[in-house]
């Protein structure tokens, strides 16, 4: 009975630290996504269904587990031994050149586990990418300030490094751009200059502009950027997967054919709706439950990014508040990407909605940053002791 009061005790302590405001919204996303995806896989017959839901089911466990035990470990204490952050961050994709596998497009970002599942490198080390540029950031605002080159320098070629690295060796430029928006959301919060900004994201756009002009982006990539801008390209080919996410939106309405009756959504014919349960899965709400469910899915991703910027405002450290508004940051881009991309007003790049998605390593990713912002709320002053 002892040992029992002592495990209870302890379980207690450690839900008492957490933030369980921030995991009931995420809990509520992931069972949403849930039945979405039990939908969305309807078409696919009993077994296969079954199947996703059960991993995704176990990914979310997972990622509890994970909530919890980041809420209770001080990530800033790990991040002085930053060598080892950044070797594991290269080592893990490095494992891509032996063990990745092609995901169909060409892209070699998973590794796949015998008998069980597939993890994606590139969505874990963004918890650990996170972690070590919030500490680097945190340095130089705290000693130098962000707005002059020198401290803008190191930080950027950080970020450099793990896209460039993560490009060169999966070839995913979805995950890759999601580091620079990470990178780009901290700068911001650390201070650094408006012009800065401007330089970079025009630099970003002659930079692909000119790429496609010169010919010298691959085909592939290019003709994705076009067809947003001219929706006749090609959509037979290129602007398919959109051309039939915006028809099975639009045929919603307001509230839905209903759940499990979307026609597009419960078609036997994949190409009718591709990719329904991890890209498209805002099409398969969109269609069966129409305008208000998706104004439910935008809702609970702005509550989740809303907590997570209100811990930033009271962390206790530079650090711990750069770490929540990467983590911001990481959660702004995915959702405005992926649904921009459902509505043909964003270029197709394989980011799913988070919580929303199916897709293990998402969820115990995704679960596990917002554990480590819970474990910063924890850690934050008293009213008494904050910089008014």
């Amino acid at each position: 009975m002892e040992v029992l009061a002592q495990i209870l005790g302890a379980v207690k302590y450690i839900v008492k630290k957490a933030d369980m405001v921030l995991l009931g919204i995420c809990l509520t996303a992931t069972a949403f996504g849930i039945v979405l995806i039990a939908s969305a896989t309807n078409y696919l017959g009993t077994d296969v269904q079954t199947r996703r839901l059960v991993i995704q089911a176990a990914a979310t466990v997972i990622g509890i587990v994970a909530y919890f035990i980041a809420s209770n470990v001080d990530v800033e204490q790990y991040a002085e031994k930053w060598w080892l952050f950044l070797a594991f961050n290269l080592g893990f994709i490095a494992l891509l050149i032996v063990f990745g596998e092609d995901d169909g497009t060409g892209n070699k970002s998973w590794i796949a586990i015998p008998g069980l599942t597939s993890i994606q490198p590139a969505e874990i080390v963004k918890l650990t990418f996170t972690v070590l540029l919030a500490k680097q950031m945190a340095w130089f605002r705290d000693n130098r300030g962000m707005r002059g080159l020198g401290s803008l320098v190191w930080p950027a070629a950080h970020m450099g490094l793990m896209v460039v690295w993560i490009f060169a060796i999966s070839g995913d430029a979805g995950s890759a751009l999601v580091y620079l928006m990470i990178f780009a959301g901290m700068a911001c919060a650390a201070g650094l200059a408006w012009y800065w900004f401007a330089a970079g994201f025009t630099g970003l756009g002659v930079g692909i502009a000119a790429l496609i002009l010169l010919d010298k982006m691959p085909a592939y990539m290019a003709n994705r950027f076009r067809v947003i801008f001219d929706h006749s390209f090609d959509p037979q080919g290129v602007g398919w997967q959109q051309t039939r996410s915006l028809m099975t939106i639009g045929s919603g309405g307001v509230f839905g054919q209903g759940l499990f009756q979307g026609i597009q959504t419960q078609s036997a014919l994949s190409e009718n709706l591709p990719e329904r349960h991890t890209d498209l899965i805002f099409a398969v709400c969109g269609e069966e439950l129409g305008l208000v469910g998706c104004l439910i899915i935008i809702l609970i991703e702005f509550l989740v990014v809303w907590r997570c910027i209100q811990t930033a405002r009271i962390a206790s450290t530079t650090m711990g508040s750069l770490i929540c508004v990467g983590f911001a940051s990481m959660l702004i881009f995915q959702t405005v990407e992926n649904i921009g991309m459902c509505l043909f007003v964003m270029p197709v790049i394989g980011l799913t909605l988070p919580f929303f998605s199916y897709g293990g390593s998402s969820i115990v990713t995704l679960f596990t940053a917002m554990g480590i912002v819970s474990g910063v709320r924890s850690r934050t002053l008293p009213d008494w002791l904050r910089k008014t």
